[in-house]
C-alpha cells in the first residue's frame, strides 16, 4: 500500500466563523476571566456553537454520503478534507468549552452541553496525525467495502452472505469462509496497529465515556453471566444437531462448533442454520419472507405503516427519493453494508437476513426524525445502545404471530406449543449474537490498552471466540491472517459494545411498551402495533435524544435505572424450559468439555502419503509412482517365473542324462552347462532352487504395494468426500 500523508489548511468558511468569535475573546484580560465565562456567556457561546455547527456537520455528512454511494479518489478526498474541518470545529469550541466552570452553573441543559462539547474525540490530535487517522480509517473502510471473493472456477464478486446463509456443501462454506477472510484481514493486519497507536493517543488526550458509567465493564461482564444459561442450552442444542447432520468427521462430540457452518459469514446469528435445527421439523414456520422478496420497496412501506400506526412520524419524501435501498447497477462502487442515516437508508440485499433489519434501520430513522429540532450537540441516542434497541425492539413485534397474520403474511390462526418453541427457537438463533456482540469490543479493549500484543491478534482472537462462544476456525490460521477485519465494524472502528447493550434493553423496551398497550399473556406474543399508547410513550423518549443521561430515559420508558436481562430471560422462557429438557434427557454436558480446536487439521488441503502430510496433486502422482512400480515388479516376477521353469526343466533332464551314465569321466562332468545366480556360475539346478527362493520376497512384496495403493486411493476419497 502506498498512502501518502498529507494536511489539509482550515476551509475559509471555518476560518471566517472563527474571526468573529476571536475579537470577543480578546478582549477579556485574564484576571476577568473567570468572570467573563459565566453562565450567560455559556448560553451565547452555545448559541454561536450551534449555528456554525449545522453547516460544518452538514457539509461532512454529505461529503461522507457521496463516498460510500460512490467510492471514488475523488469522493474520497472530498470526505477527508471535510472531516478535517470538522475537527477542526470540534477542536476549537471543545478547547473553549473547557474554560468554563460547569460546576457553578445551574441550568442542566448548559451543563450537559458543555460537558459534551469537552469530549473531542480525536479531533485532539495534531492536524498531521489526524489527518493520517482519517485516512486510515478511510483505506481500511474501503479495502472492506470494495474486497471481493474469487471463487476458483467462477467470478469474482462482494461479499455474498447468501452462500452462508443457503449452502451446505462444507466444501464451499469453507472457501467463502477462508476467501473472505484472506480478502480482507490480509491488507489490514499492519494498518490496524497504526490506527491502535492513533486512537490511544487520542483517548489519552481526552475521552468521556459514552455510557456515562464509571462501572460499564463491570456491569457488562454481569449482564454477559445472567445470559449464559440461554446461550449455553442453546449452544450444546444446535452442537448436537450439526454432529447428527454433517457427521462426526466434522463435528467434535464434545469440543466446539466450527464456525463455518452457522449460517453467517461471522456466526454471529445463526438463524440461517433454521432448517438444521428445527425442535419439531414437521411443523415448520411459514415463509413469510418470499412475498416480499423480490418487493424490497413494499417491505421498506410495511416498516413505515409500522411507525405511523403508533401514531409516529413518516419519514419526508426526500428519504424516498435519495435513499439507496438496493445495491446500484450503473457500476459504482458502494460501501453497502446495511445502515441508517440521518434520514437516508443505505442499500439492502433483500436476504432472509436483511428482511427484519428494514425494520431495525427504519426504527433508527424514526429516531433520527424525533430527536432532528434538538440542538445538535444532543442529536443522537441517550446512548448508542439505545439507538441500536429502538430498532431491534420492533422486530420482535413485526415478527410474532399476531402481528404477521393480521398483515396477511400468514395463513395459520393459531400456533400450538410446538410452532412456539419452534418460533422462538428462530428468534433465539438471531440472539445467538450475545456473545459475539460481547467479545467484540473485549478485544479491541485488550488491544487499546496493551493487553493482546500486534504479534498475536489472531491468536488471541481465535482463543476469545473458543472462550465465549464455543467457536473454532475450521481451518488453522497464523498471525499473518488478520480475521477481526474480516467484520466491518473493526475495519471501520465502530463500536461493538452497544449491540450487546442494546440486545439487552430491546427486550426491556418491549417489555415496557407491551404493558402501556394493555397487553395479557406471553411476552412473545405481544405485538404493539396501532397503540397510540405505546406509541406516545416511545414518542417521548426518542425525543429527548441524548438530552439527558440515559439512566434517566430508561426510567421514563421501563421505570427502571438499570439495563437487566430479565425481560429478555422472560421472553424465551418457554424455549428455554424445551431445552433443558431435551439437554438433560440426551445426557449432555453444557459448554464444549474439549477446551481445543484439535479438528482444524480436518479441514486442511493435506494429505497423509507414505506417513507425510502432502497436497492432493503430489499425492496422487505418488499414487501412479507407486502403482507404476508394482507393474514393474510383478512383470520382474512373471519373467523371473519363466526361467525358474525353464531351468527346473534343464535341471531334471541333465539328472536323467547322468542316472543312465554310470561311468563318466571327469573331464565329461566339467563339460556339463553351468547357469549364473546373482553373479556366480553353478549348476541349473542349484540357480533354479535360489530363485524359486528370491520369487518368494517378490510376490510378496507386490501383493503389499497393490494393497497399499488400494488402502490410498480410498483414504484419499474419503478425505476429498469430507472436504
Amino acid at each position: 500500500m502506498n498512502l501518502e500523508w498529507t494536511c489539509h489548511g482550515p476551509s475559509l468558511f471555518v476560518l471566517l466563523c472563527y474571526g468573529q468569535l476571536l475579537p470577543w475573546l480578546m478582549t477579556v484580560d485574564d484576571q476577568n476571566l473567570d468572570k467573563f465565562y459565566n453562565e450567560t456567556m455559556a448560553k451565547v457561546f452555545l448559541q454561536f456553537y450551534e449555528h456554525t455547527a449545522q453547516v460544518v456537520w452538514n457539509q461532512f455528512m454529505e461529503a461522507t454520503w457521496n463516498y460510500v454511494t460512490n467510492i471514488t479518489k475523488k469522493n474520497q478526498e472530498e470526505m477527508l478534507h471535510k472531516d478535517s474541518e470538522r475537527s477542526q470545529h470540534m477542536l476549537y469550541f471543545g478547547t473553549q468549552a473547557h474554560l468554563f466552570k460547569i460546576s457553578r452553573f445551574q441550568d442542566p441543559a448548559v451543563k450537559r452541553m458543555l460537558s459534551k462539547l469537552q469530549n473531542i474525540d480525536k479531533a485532539a490530535l495534531p492536524q498531521d496525525e489526524l489527518w493520517e487517522y482519517n485516512e486510515l480509517l478511510a483505506y481500511m473502510e474501503t479495502t472492506y467495502s470494495m474486497a471481493q471473493m474469487c471463487l476458483n472456477e467462477g467470478p469474482c464478486q462482494p461479499l455474498e452472505p447468501e452462500v452462508m446463509a443457503t449452502s451446505r456443501d462444507q466444501k464451499e462454506l469453507l472457501w467463502a469462509w477462508q476467501d473472505w477472510r484472506d480478502a480482507v484481514g490480509h491488507q489490514l493486519c499492519n494498518i490496524f496497529e497504526c490506527y491502535v497507536q492513533l486512537s490511544n493517543k487520542a483517548a489519552n488526550l481526552n475521552g468521556e465515556s459514552k455510557y456515562e458509567s464509571d462501572t460499564l465493564k463491570h456491569d457488562l461482564e454481569q449482564l454477559y453471566q445472567e445470559l449464559q444459561p440461554l446461550y449455553l442450552n442453546l449452544h450444546v442444542y444446535v452442537h448436537r444437531a450439526l454432529h447428527h447432520h454433517y457427521g462426526p468427521e466434522l463435528i467434535d462430540q464434545r469440543g466446539p462448533i466450527p464456525a463455518h457452518l452457522l449460517g453467517n459469514m461471522w456466526a454471529q446469528s445463526w438463524v440461517n442454520i433454521l432448517d438444521l435445527v428445527l425442535p419439531f421439523p414437521k411443523k415448520p414456520p411459514e415463509d413469510v419472507t418470499k412475498i416480499m422478496k423480490s418487493q424490497p420497496l413494499k417491505m421498506f412501506e410495511e416498516a413505515e405503516k409500522f411507525f405511523t400506526h403508533l401514531g409516529l412520524l413518516s419519514t419526508p419524501p426526500n428519504f424516498w427519493k435519495t435513499s439507496v435501498m438496493e445495491r446500484p447497477t450503473d457500476g459504482r462502487d458502494v460501501e453497502c453494508h446495511a445502515s441508517a442515516w440521518d434520514f437516508y437508508k443505505k442499500c439492502t440485499e433483500v436476504t432472509i437476513e436483511d428482511l427484519l433489519s428494514i425494520f431495525h434501520q427504519m426504527g433508527h430513522i424514526q429516531y433520527f426524525l424525533q430527536y432532528k429540532n434538538l440542538s445538535v450537540i444532543f442529536l443522537a441516542g441517550a446512548n448508542p445502545a439505545f439507538e441500536e434497541a429502538m430498532g431491534s425492539m420492533v422486530t420482535l413485534s413485526a415478527s410474532s404471530h399476531k402481528h404477521l397474520l393480521n398483515r396477511g403474511l400468514l395463513s395459520h390462526q393459531h400456533q400450538d406449543s410446538e410452532e412456539e418453541v419452534n418460533f422462538l427457537m428462530g428468534i433465539a438463533l438471531e440472539i445467538a449474537f450475545i456473545p459475539f456482540a460481547y467479545l467484540m469490543d473485549l478485544f479491541r479493549w485488550k488491544v487499546f490498552d496493551g493487553t493482546i500484543q500486534e504479534n498475536v491478534y489472531n491468536q488471541e482472537w481465535r482463543n476469545l471466540r473458543l472462550k465465549y462462544q464455543g467457536l473454532c476456525p475450521p481451518i488453522p490460521r497464523t498471525e499473518d491472517d488478520f480475521d477481526p477485519g474480516a467484520k466491518f465494524h473493526i475495519s471501520a472502528s465502530v463500536p461493538y459494545i452497544w449491540y450487546f447493550i442494546s440486545l439487552v434493553l430491546q427486550f426491556q423496551f418491549h417489555e415496557a411498551l407491551c404493558k402501556a398497550s394493555g397487553h395479557a399473556g406471553p411476552l412473545h406474543q405481544c405485538d404493539i402495533y396501532n397503540s397510540k399508547i405505546a406509541g406516545k410513550l416511545l414518542e417521548d423518549v426518542l425525543k429527548l435524544g441524548s438530552s439527558k443521561p440515559w439512566p434517566e430515559v430508561l426510567q421514563k420508558i421501563t421505570r427502571q435505572t438499570e439495563v437487566s436481562a430479565k425481560a429478555l430471560m422472560t421472553y424465551f422462557k418457554p424455549l428455554l424450559n424445551w431445552l433443558v429438557t431435551e439437554n438433560v434427557r440426551q445426557g449432555e454436558i453444557l459448554g464444549w468439555p474439549d477446551f481445543s480446536c484439535s479438528f482444524e487439521e480436518k479441514y486442511t488441503d493435506k494429505v497423509t502419503f507414505l506417513s507425510l502430510e502432502l497436497d492432493a496433486d503430489q499425492v496422487k502422482s505418488g499414487q501412479w509412482v507407486l502403482l507404476a512400480l508394482s507393474f514393474v515388479i510383478f512383470l520382474v516376477a512373471l519373467l523371473l517365473a519363466c526361467r525358474l521353469y525353464s531351468l527346473e526343466k534343464r535341471s531334471l533332464s541333465q539328472n536323467t542324462k547322468t542316472q543312465n551314465t554310470s561311468l563318466q569321466d571327469s573331464s565329461a562332468l566339467e563339460a556339463q552347462p553351468k547357469a549364473y545366480f546373482l553373479g556366480i556360475s553353478m549348476e541349473p539346478r542349484l540357480v533354479a532352487q535360489r530363485q524359486w527362493i528370491l520369487l518368494g520376497p517378490c510376490l510378496i512384496l507386490m501383493l503389499c504395494s497393490i494393497s497399499l495403493i488400494i488402502r490410498i486411493f480410498t483414504q484419499h476419497n474419503k478425505n476429498l468426500g469430507q472436504a
